[in-house]
């Protein structure tokens, strides 16, 4: 299944986001950089939430290519302990159950979850179930 973009996961069958590593500071950054010169790195499947929010309004077209249809999802930054943090969706858990802190793993999902040909995207469930 493609995703968003392209190079954004590995290829393999437990994908995870490919960030790009800065051959002079060491820096790792997502997404990858489009020089050349960055090292392809492949992410961590876990992380931990540093800050969240809820996209409540369809955002801009161009660039969102979801659904007309627009229902609020929970936006997360996920720190990748040693690399970097990313945001991406949160899924798998309430509203009311998010919490700073809570540890996470990688879960690419459908851009519109109605369309099942529609292109994967970064998100991120909670390791435990949501209560």
């Amino acid at each position: 299944m493609p995703s968003i973009a392209e190079g954004l996961f590995t290829d393999d069958r437990s994908p995870r986001l490919i960030g790009g590593r800065d051959p002079v500071t060491g820096r790792i950054l997502f997404p990858r950089p489009f020089r050349d010169d960055s090292e392809p790195v492949a992410l961590g499947e876990t992380g931990t939430l540093w800050s969240w929010t809820v996209q409540r309004y369809r955002p801009k077209s161009p660039p969102y290519a979801g659904p007309e249809t627009f229902t609020p999802w929970i936006v997360g930054y996920v720190e990748l302990p040693g690399e970097v943090i990313v945001e991406a969706r949160l899924v798998d858990v309430a509203i009311e159950d998010v919490r700073i802190g809570m540890t996470l793993r990688l879960m690419p999902v459908l851009l519109d979850p109605a369309d099942p040909a529609s292109p994967l995207i970064p998100a991120f469930a909670p390791m435990e179930a949501s209560v």
